[in-house]
């Protein structure tokens, strides 16, 4: 079978039969031609993908100490909520970040005063997920 194969500008002409190559011919690829430029409507009909959930400003903070996000990721589950006790070590809330699944956990026992990330909030490294305040 005959292949042409387009690699570093270059185009190669590639015969392979019982697993051996064989190079026929070899030549420079030609600049693609600059698409054309959109038409507005074409623009306009373009799909417009939902912006993501984002955590609640840092002003919605409750009493205590501020819990954060250890990495980038998305809030997969709240399983504590306001005013709920818990105790040291926990899990109050899942993120997923990289097709993994991360538990965050309660640094000690106390009362959630404020739950800030929600379920399917996008949160940054550093971001308040939620606040915890001592009996």
């Amino acid at each position: 079978m005959k292949y042409k194969v387009t690699l570093n500008g270059k185009i190669y002409e590639v015969e392979v039969e019982k697993g051996e190559a064989v190079l026929l011919k070899e030549y420079e690829a030609a600049a693609p031609a600059p698409a054309p430029a959109a038409a507005p409507a074409e623009a306009a009909a373009a799909p417009v993908a939902p912006a993501p959930v984002k955590a609640a400003p840092a002003a919605q903070l409750g009493a205590g100490t501020a819990v954060n996000a250890p990495l980038p990721g998305t809030v997969l589950q709240v399983k504590a909520s306001v005013g709920q006790a818990v105790k040291a070590g926990e899990t109050v809330m899942i993120i997923e970040a990289m097709k993994m699944e991360n538990e965050i956990f309660s640094p000690k026992d106390g009362k959630i005063t404020s739950v800030v990330a929600q379920k399917g909030a996008a949160v940054n490294a550093g971001d308040p997920l939620f606040t915890i305040a001592s009996f």
